[in-house]
């Protein structure tokens, strides 16, 4: 019987540039349960990861609090420069510190602090633990902790700390081994555990979430530190030599070089001084979308490449410059040159709006695939929320936006010393998604179900169907789109995050 659909080679390679919604994956054969399929790959050649996520370094998706959260489930973060130096390398030292079980810049608060800083706080960061000092800083002394149970049911959010604290604390000496803390937040059922010098000056703290980190993130990426991994952006400047040290000290595993076209001499020799100066941190080259610019960057000695230019949402670059490529279309040729010549993972980039574009990325050859709008807006991006027409929302801009680039985005594009500068990218804002983890879990989930529907058992059966020509497509007429997105209902609502039916 002659197989329906088409081969990926047919479909991509008769010259008309392709997007991710313009095809479809025809179903395999399931005869596997969905635990039995593994989502491990290639961030580099030498970076195995155990989930293909990566968040995009932008100033309004990834800080710190996004890396670890991303490498919790399994894939990465990639920390922006739109920063100082020191600034960029504190967020990697934050990532790498955090399974560590020691938390050393603990956020304190003083006994004249009210009940309301503490809901800020909350609201910034996700917890309402924490130790009350004397003056409301580090290393001076403890005494006291306040805890949700106790403001929980305070009406006035205006009383001082003094009046709520917990006085009556459970400490350990500073210096005492990470086991032994452990045992103490067990044996104590205390959430937080305060460490103090002789002096009674807090120290450090411990956290009873941290005990439970290996059982709830049975995937998180790790180095051979078992700290989490992390990567940051570099631009091709001369002055991010001088970045690029800071972030070698503070542990970075892997650096993203940055540039909206990574065919350039200037990128070429910066991921050469990154080989030679710096030989045990991986490098990811891009953005590229052309085989001819995977050669150049794989010749210089990249680990990786970064797939996309123009396909973001907030990206107006084939508009503006009308120069870029269909997502599709890049994804797929640059994996198969990149695969055939030195055998280099490629991270699909842009345009991943929902679940089904990330499967359609993997099966286009991309190891990984990093996200910018579909991270934005969730608990753990940077920014605060607000409300626009009622609707709660953070903000979220292009990394050539104006406004962007009034803050140093435009090393990107080549354009931070121009007088009049050149946007290829908006602003606008993103619905709140709630935290990413919750996220993160559901898109993993839904890829479990995609690889099943598909007869796959790995992302690495995957990209074998799609060379050998088993995995099988088709084209999707505009009204083929519609019939198979929601439609002819009154009105609808998107489906909560959760667990999807099982095939057994």
């Amino acid at each position: 019987m002659p197989p329906n659909g088409l081969d990926a080679k047919t479909l991509f390679e008769g010259g008309e540039g392709i997007t991710y919604n313009d095809f479809i994956l025809l179903p395999g054969h399931i005869d596997f349960i969905l635990d039995t399929i593994s989502l491990d790959t290639n961030l580099t050649r030498n970076i195995k990861i155990k989930r293909p996520l990566v968040s995009s370094p932008m100033d309004t998706v990834t800080e710190s609090r996004m890396a670890i959260s991303m490498a919790l489930l399994g894939g990465i973060g990639i920390i922006h420069y739109n920063n100082t130096i020191e600034d960029q390398a504190k967020e990697v030292r934050k990532v790498k510190r955090f399974e560590n079980g020691f938390i050393t810049d603990p956020v304190v608060l003083s006994p004249f602090h009210t009940i309301m800083d503490v809901d800020t706080i909350k609201d910034t960061y996700g917890f309402s633990g924490i130790p009350i000092t004397e003056d409301g800083t580090l290393n001076s002394k403890l005494v006291g902790i306040v805890t949700k149970r106790d403001i929980d049911f305070e009406d006035n959010r205006t009383k001082p700390l003094s009046e709520v604290m917990t006085r009556q604390l459970v400490t350990a000496s500073s210096g005492i081994s990470l086991s032994d803390g452990n045992k103490i937040l067990k044996e104590s059922k205390k959430g937080k555990l305060p460490l103090i010098d002789k002096q009674g000056r807090l120290v450090s703290l411990m956290s009873r979430t941290d005990l439970l980190k290996n059982e709830d993130f049975p995937f998180s990426s790790k180095d051979k530190g078992k700290q989490l991994l992390v990567g940051a952006a570099l631009s091709t400047r001369e002055e991010d030599r001088e970045r690029l040290a800071e972030l070698a000290t503070a542990g970075v595993d892997v650096v993203v070089i940055d540039s909206s076209q990574g065919d350039t001499i200037f990128q070429i020799d910066m991921v050469r001084y990154v080989k030679k100066h710096y030989p045990h941190i991986d490098v990811i080259g891009g953005n590229v979308v052309t085989a001819k610019q995977c050669k150049s960057l794989i010749d210089a000695g990249v680990d990786s490449l970064r797939i996309g230019m123009g396909s973001g949402s907030i990206c107006i670059t084939q508009d503006t410059l009308a120069v870029g490529r269909a997502q599709g279309s890049a994804v797929y040729h640059t994996a198969k040159f990149s695969r055939e010549y030195a055998n280099i993972p490629v991270i699909a980039d842009g345009g991943i709006a929902h679940i089904g574009h990330i499967v359609k990325a993997l099966s286009l050859g991309a190891s990984a695939v990093m996200m910018g709008g579909l991270l934005a807006g969730t608990t753990e991006s940077p920014g605060e929320y607000f409300y626009e027409g009622g609707v709660r929302v953070k903000k979220y801009r292009g990394m050539a936006s104006h406004e962007a680039m009034e803050k140093g985005g435009g090393k990107r594009y080549l354009s931070v010393e121009d007088r009049i500068k050149v946007a290829q990218g908006v602003s606008g804002t993103v619905v709140d998604k709630g935290s990413v983890i919750h996220l993160g879990q559901y898109l993993m989930q839904s890829l479990l179900h995609s690889l099943q529907e598909l007869g796959c058992k790995s992302v690495h059966d995957l990209h074998q169907g799609l060379y050998d020509g088993n995995l099988r497509f088709e084209m999707r007429s505009p009204s083929a789109q519609t019939e198979g997105s929601v439609h002819d209902l009154y009105s609808s609502k998107e489906p909560h995050l959760g667990l999807l039916r099982r095939v057994r």
